[in-house]
């Protein structure tokens, strides 16, 4: 019955003022907040069936670039009103009279303001419909009640069939779930009966709730059969900006009340699209980036630009972010404008990102970017004070290990990206022969944290992304001058992470073992391997392959969900960290791999 009454409701032919309570409205905001304006919509379109009443038009309007919609009434008179429902599960229930307005005086039409139709920082998918009251209440159906992807939900399964979790038994029946070769889900039930059912869920919060997507394409066992299976449905919005959408098959024996499901899973038609997939979940779309780490965010825009795809959010963090904020605001120093501030490393992280979306896209405005910020950070190489390197802060009270290869990478990618450059090409070989005399090298061939006051290794920490930054800084050296010397430089110090920073031929951070690295620390290995593959495409190296092979069939197996989130010890283990840093940074580690 609930099924019938969910179907209803979406073809939109239960009147609004059936008895379901209406929820408070709470603004959402995606790119815009609701409530905008609709003379700023990017986009107009008609999307349903208008609605009439008594000869009054009622109409729903669309802007997909925006995700929003709104409604209108035209054809009335005074005190005819229209608005706007939307609903958060599958229109069983919803907020009511959003943005209601009625017909003034002597005109004989009115409309709404926009509202949004999804809801991603909260993982929540929306259906929304026109409605109006004129001498009689009446809606147009829910706007866009399927999700489409590859396909449209309730297609015909694809070829491909990936099974990612283990199937579930319920009295000898056997429940499985699938995924084509597009990333479509569809569930099917084995050595069944008559009158078995098999249906998916869908979830857009990791398997926390699924009230828009229970039940989807229930069906049942025909007579004479021993099983059956549902039709595909989407597990990404991509319209909706909702990515990482989870789903389960489940299960009924047809004289028992008792179900039996799966566990969650998303698809990976590829491990990248399943990584990066899996990092989408955690964007936040109007803040624009990932909260709630500054320079992390950097690494995550570089993570997914060379994944591919998504340059609309790339785009959106570059407008959001390129303006100033209050301490607080991004991160605990104040943001300038032009991704600065007093942390020169955080500077120059977003100096990179921006390269790896300008060699993504190619729109120049992006590489202006990263000279504006080069040009920034140059503003604190200083041979003053150990013969050169950069300072690792506005206050000038460290030269360290990231800050320098930060600008040997940064200014030989400007050398190799801007046509007839000069300048940036000497200073990243000016910058390379400092970093390579400079004393953060130490005799195992491992970079240390920093230089003492007197200019000598402090022996501190070594990370691995420091390890990184000087593999693909000397790499980038090598493209812009020819200088070999530099690629055996590079070689050099990725033969010394392999034999002294791993386990079991596994990178490990120092603070791996005890399951203690901190937000920041989390994203190490990552930037080491997006440098030591750029290493290993350069050199052709079979070891190098090999050994990036290696890390991402590791994490593959061994630190990776059914929902393809992937944790901070790639050889697995417990406990075990996984958030959107180690996400990005098992993220690169697939990219590595190829």
């Amino acid at each position: 019955m609930r099924t019938l009454l969910v179907l209803l409701l979406v073809l939109g032919s239960l009147s609004p003022l059936s008895p379901r309570p209406a929820a408070a409205a709470t603004a959402v905001c995606v790119t815009s907040c609701d409530t905008l304006d609709p003379s700023r919509a990017a986009r107009e379109s008609f999307p349903l069936p208008d609605m009439v009443i008594n000869g009054r038009v009622v109409r729903l309007h669309a802007s997909d670039p925006d995700g929003m919609a709104w409604a209108s009434i035209d054809n009335g008179v005074a005190n005819d009103a229209v608005w706007l429902d939307r609903s958060w599960d599958g229109g069983a229930s919803w907020e009511g009279l959003l943005g209601k307005a009625t017909i003034p005086g002597s005109w004989t039409g009115t409309r709404t303001l926009m509202y949004n139709l999804t809801d991603p920082a909260h993982h929540r998918r929306g259906l929304v419909r026109a409605c109006g009251d004129a001498q009689g209440v009446a809606c147009t159906a829910w706007i866009y009640p399927d999700v489409c992807d590859a396909a449209c939900d309730r297609a015909v399964p694809g070829t491909g069939d990936a099974q990612p979790v283990a199937p579930t038994t319920l009295f000898g029946r056997t429940i499985r779930l699938h995924f084509d070769g597009r990333g479509m889900a569809w569930a099917g039930i084995e050595a069944g009966g008559a009158g078995d059912e098999i249906w998916l869920d869908r979830s857009w919060d990791a398997g926390a709730s699924w009230p828009d997507g229970s039940s989807l394409g229930r069906t049942s066992v025909a007579s004479g059969a021993t099983g059956t299976h549902t039709t595909a449905f989407a597990t990404r919005d991509p319209r909706g900006r909702l990515y990482g959408g989870a789903v389960r098959a489940c299960g009924r024996e047809a004289t028992h009340a008792s179900g039996s499901c799966t566990a969650w899973a998303r698809p990976a038609t590829t491990r990248a699209a399943g990584a990066v997939d899996a990092l989408m979940w955690s964007y936040e779309p109007y803040t624009a980036w990932w909260p709630s780490s500054w320079w992390n965010s950097a690494v995550a825009v570089t993570a997914v630009a060379d994944a591919g795809g998504f340059d609309a959010a790339m785009a959106r963090t570059f407008d959001v972010n390129k303006a100033a904020f209050p301490a607080g605001g991004r991160s605990s120093d104040p943001i300038e404008g032009d991704f600065v501030s007093r942390a020169i490393d955080d500077s120059a992280w977003w100096g990179l990102a921006w390269i790896a979306v300008y060699d993504r896209t190619r729109d120049t405005r992006y590489l202006t970017e990263a000279t504006t910020i080069a040009n920034y950070v140059n503003g604190f190489w200083d041979t003053g004070t150990c013969g050169g390197g950069v300072w690792w802060n506005r206050e000038r009270t460290y030269k360290n290990a990231v800050t320098s290869g930060l600008y040997l990478r940064l200014t030989a990618s400007l050398h190799t990206r801007i046509a007839g450059d000069t300048v940036w090409g000497q200073r990243a070989r000016t910058a390379g022969d400092w970093y390579l005399n400079s004393g953060l090298i130490n005799g195992s061939g491992l970079v240390n944290d920093g230089l003492t006051s007197s200019c000598a290794n402090n022996g501190q920490t070594v990370w691995t992304y420091n390890q990184g930054l000087g593999i693909g800084g000397l790499v980038e050296l090598w493209r812009a001058t020819g200088v070999t010397s530099y690629l055996d430089a590079a070689r050099r110090l990725a033969d010394a992470a392999m034999s002294r920073l791993t386990s079991n031929g596994v990178l490990v951070e120092s603070c791996d073992a005890a399951n203690s690295c901190d937000d920041n620390q989390k994203q190490f290995k990552g930037i080491f391997m997006r440098y030591f593959g750029d290493l290993a495409n350069a050199t052709g190296s079979a070891t190098y392959r090999a050994f990036a092979q290696k890390q991402a069939d590791t994490l593959w197996a061994s630190d990776r969900d059914s929902l393809n989130r992937i944790g901070q010890r790639w050889a697995g283990g417990t406990p075990n960290t996984t958030d959107w840093r180690t996400q990005a940074s098992g993220l690169e580690a697939v990219l590595a791999a190829g």
